[in-house]
């Protein structure tokens, strides 16, 4: 499988020397307690040992299953193994008399590894690889560099310095690369908190109704706001406590997809937000603040040791009625509105928590306001199921709406046409996807200013993924199951839309019985949609263009061709019995070129390679004619053109072509 992963490469530093002043035996056990600590922080941030290469450590984020926010883990990794290799030197000054130094690169980027689930090893190969070992031996000692890619990924995290563009041995152009100084933000994209909310009015209506109601008349309210990441869920959020809940004590938190003292992260918001606590509060003045904010020193020990100020145990039922406790008593002053991020990433005990306030807070009006992904549901499909709890779940935006979000982004300026119908198709109404692709294309210099005027600087063809995006995505493609991705994958092959009669031909032996199920569970999961039922089968549709391009780049290039060509044998059978071969031929000699492509780049091109080609070139240029013969001269120049190149400098048929 072709996948994203972020790279690590750490390697120890003058370790020849070392050799000299040290037994072989003591040398022994210094290395075995360096490498024990690197291992444990990459370990910890969710890396995986890939394989140690003499006194150097290649780690890997993104194998086997990939997280969107790989590269801020990897940065975050080491940057706990610098702090870790400090502690390590205290310990071998005081008992060897000496001190280790190393350096690191880290590198994100397009990788080819073992898809085995049983494998022991991966084996990540690629550029990305050889980037990150190159980007460590550029790097002074105790430093990090990071490449651009990963920089991206993770820029609204970190705190980096640019350096001067590296020679890297085995790149033909300079390398760009940052030295790491810090990293202390919790997201590696931020989004933009100033913009105003667009196509939201009826969500905001229904909360902001609960609201009024649950003022005059005292109540607990649950509203559990759901879409795909991106869809707006925070942003709906934040708008209500501006717009609909003025005058509210607004309490904020989140949850976070790893790490140490997650359960009850959403809590620690809360309190330290209610009691004015800061970051550099020593514990002591954190509980005396605690305890003046509720007046109940039995419910401050427990919210103490809940939010980790504390080591006093307590049972979870305990820590459950504190923060019942401690909302209803910040809601004798007015109505209490909680703000809680991601609860797809909660923990079991704080679900518990939010049930038992709601079953059991009263005389108190508390609006709870929770966003989620619908991996929620899959993990806890009785979620919510109470009277006071409500699903709400967010839509994509109409094409007005989404044309406003570009305009917004763009500070009113004006987006070439054909441009913003290019990215309001991709996205379909994804707000952090339009975000995204226009932040690309601007970046990569694919848009202009011309005066107020956006203007496209060259062909911009097929959807391009974001590296954000496509980060979101293969997190969700590697957290289906192997029989549904073996499903999928054929499917986007075929194109954004893909008849069930197509797939059943080209799916696995080992799913195609179950395909239905499959694909039920893929409509259920928001990778396709029924797209409606037409007379060769069923037809599906991939639920944006950027998810069909994730799934279609997770597969190897020989099994892509293999699948183009697949996809044209039966077709070719179904369009025969239909007399329909003619209508369908530039769509065909499509996926033939595709298939062409992928081989001729896998290496030279055999018998079987080369008549792939012609096919596809004599599909192509028939297609030529008949757009000519229409007066269709833009589409008809673009075929001939395709098919040309398709042809050897020595075929007669391409000295045939080029008149026309």
């Amino acid at each position: 499988m072709r996948k994203t992963v972020t790279v690590i490469f750490c390697d120890l530093k003058d370790s020849t020397a070392l050799g000299e002043r040290l037994d072989s035996e003591a040398l022994h056990e210094v290395k075995e307690r360096y490498f024990n600590a690197m291992s444990a922080e990459i370990r910890r941030h969710g890396g995986k040992i890939e394989k140690f290469i003499g006194d150097a450590i290649m780690a890997v984020f993104g194998l086997p299953k990939a997280h969107e926010d790989d590269a801020l883990r990897a940065i975050r990794a080491v940057v706990g193994m610098g702090k870790a290799l400090e502690k390590v030197n205290q310990d071998l000054k005081a008992r060897y008399g000496v001190s280790l130094a190393n350096r690191t690169g880290v590198n994100t980027g397009e990788v080819v590894a073992n898809d085995d689930p049983t494998a022991d090893q991966k084996l990540a190969t690629g550029d990305a690889v050889n980037v990150a070992a190159r980007l460590e031996q550029a790097a002074p000692v105790n430093e990090i560099y990071i490449g651009e890619s990963t920089y991206q990924l993770a820029r609204d995290a970190v705190e980096v310095e640019a350096v001067e563009p590296l020679q890297l041995k085995g790149k033909a152009e300079k390398v760009a690369a940052y030295r790491l100084v810090s990293a202390l933000g919790l997201d590696g994209y931020a989004r933009r908190q100033d913009a105003p909310i667009i196509g939201r009015d009826e969500e905001l209506a229904v909360i902001g109704e609960a609201y009024r109601q649950l003022c005059a008349q005292p109540a607990v309210q649950l509203f559990t706001i759901v879409g795909d990441a991106g869809q707006g869920k925070s942003h709906l959020v934040r708008a209500v406590a501006e717009r609909v809940a003025i005058g509210a004590r607004i309490l904020r938190g989140r949850c976070l997809p790893y790490g140490d003292g997650i359960t009850f992260w959403p809590l620690v918001g809360m309190v330290w937000g209610a009691a004015g606590i800061r970051e550099d509060d020593p514990p002591e003045l954190a509980r005396s603040r605690i305890l003046a904010t509720v007046g109940d020193a039995e419910v401050a020990d427990r919210l103490a040791s809940a939010i980790g100020l504390s080591t006093a145990p307590f049972a979870l039922q305990e820590l459950h009625w504190a923060a019942r406790k401690f909302l209803m008593g910040l809601a004798v002053a007015g109505p209490v509105v909680v703000l809680i991020d991601d609860i797809h990433w909660a923990e079991h005990a704080l679900l518990e928590m939010i049930e038992h306030i709601l079953d059991t807070a009263t005389g108190a009006s508390i609006l709870l306001l929770a966003t989620a992904r619908n991996e929620l549901f899959e993990e806890h499909p009785q979620w919510g199921d109470r009277p006071s709890s409500t699903r709400l779940d967010l839509p994509p935006l109409n094409d007005a709406a989404a044309t406003q979000v570009v305009t917004n982004q763009l500070g009113n300026k004006v987006l070439q046409q054909d441009v913003l119908d290019h990215v309001i198709r991709a996205a379909e109404g994804n707000p952090l996807y339009i975000e995204q692709m226009l932040s690309m294309l601007i970046d990569s210099h694919a848009l202009r200013l011309q005066g107020d005027i956006w203007v496209s600087t060259a062909a911009y063809g097929n959807v391009k993924v974001p590296p954000t995006i496509q980060a979101l995505l293969e997190a969700r493609l590697d957290n289906l199951p192997r029989a549904d991705r073996a499903a999928v994958e054929p499917a986007a092959v075929i194109g954004l839309e893909f008849a069930q009669p197509a797939l059943e031909a080209l799916a696995p032996d080992g799913v195609r019985g179950t395909l239905a199920e499959h694909l039920g569970t893929l409509v259920r999961k928001h990778f396709i949609r029924p797209s409606g039922p037409a007379h060769a089968g069923t037809i599906y549709r991939f639920h944006n263009h950027l998810v069909r391009e994730t799934v279609y780049n997770g597969l190897l290039k020989r099994a892509r061709a293999n699948l183009h060509i697949g996809f044209v044998h039966w077709a070719d059978k179904v369009n025969a019995d239909r007399d329909r071969a003619l209508e369908f031929e530039e769509i065909l000699g499509y996926h033939l070129e595709q298939a062409h492509r992928y081989l001729r780049e896998l290496g030279p091109l055999d018998d079987a390679g080369l008549a792939l080609g012609a096919d596809a070139a004599q599909r192509l240029g028939n297609a030529a004619k008949r757009a000519h013969a229409r007066g269709d001269m833009h589409a008809a120049s673009s075929l001939y053109r395709r098919a040309i190149a398709l042809r050897g400098a020595d075929d007669p048929q391409r000295s045939d072509m080029l008149p026309d």
